[in-house]
């Protein structure tokens, strides 16, 4: 075969029982014999949740009153082994997604047979449970939440992911739908920042923006540019 160029420092394997050979990775258990998934979440993945308490010390906090993060969960995911991650968006429209996460589970010693598992969860993002820019982004956030939800329905896990709720106490209602089209969000940030649409345009002109001479409101400006200058404007 050959000299091997690039080689990982470790090689990665499974047992018999479908659990990793790392000694990095260690098994929690139940006393009935299963993974204790809920007790290998790394402490750096799970936080308060501050809509339910001021306690800053995981430890002291039940199931409920935490979140965990989504690098918790992904984390967790490889440690058990999956074959596939597949989305379906089952429904769409501006003002609301519903998204399905299908995952394919390789099998170990906890499934029949030790065969693989296929399992689905299904989660949505619309204006009335997400806030401000991440409303431009209801698709991911729904692919975001039913990976979430799949990983956590399938692992046992009863702590809600941070990607599955809206932060209530940093929301801000939306007067009518109309709140999360980029056009209204951006002209509400021109308003807050005191920034005029002519300088805007102006700026965009001279960065050679395609188009932007012809810009006559900020309707006109195309929705990704809207995203980019909104993100900018932002970090003022």
């Amino acid at each position: 075969m050959g000299n091997i160029i690039n080689k990982p420092p470790i090689s990665i394997k499974r047992n018999e029982f479908g659990l990793l050979e790392d000694k990095n990775v260690k098994y929690v258990f139940c006393d009935d014999g299963t993974i204790n998934w809920r007790k290998m979440i790394k402490p750096e993945f799970i936080v308060a949740n501050r809509d339910r308490t001021d306690e800053t010390d995981i430890s002291k906090l039940e199931d409920n009153e935490l979140i965990i993060l989504l690098g918790g969960l992904k984390d967790l995911a490889n440690i058990r082994g999956y074959h596939s991650v597949t989305y379906t968006v089952t429904h769409a429209s501006p003002e609301y997604v519903c998204a399905s996460c299908s995952i394919v589970w390789i099998g170990n010693y906890e499934t029949e047979n030790g065969e693989s598992v296929l399992f689905q969860s299904v989660a949505d993002a619309g204006l009335n449970n997400t806030e401000g820019f991440g409303q431009m982004y209801l698709a991911a956030i729904a692919e975001n939440r039913a990976f979430c939800r799949a990983v956590r329905n399938f692992l046992r896990i009863n702590i809600v992911a941070k990607e599955e709720i809206k932060n209530v106490k940093t929301s801000k209602p939306s007067p009518n739908k109309n709140s999360a089209s980029p056009d209204i969000y951006l002209t509400a940030l021109m308003k807050e920042k005191k920034v005029n649409f002519a300088s805007i345009k102006d700026k965009m002109v001279k960065e050679a923006v395609d188009g932007a001479e012809g810009w006559g409101s900020v309707k006109d400006i195309p929705r990704i540019k809207m995203f980019e200058i909104i993100e900018r404007m932002q970090k003022k």
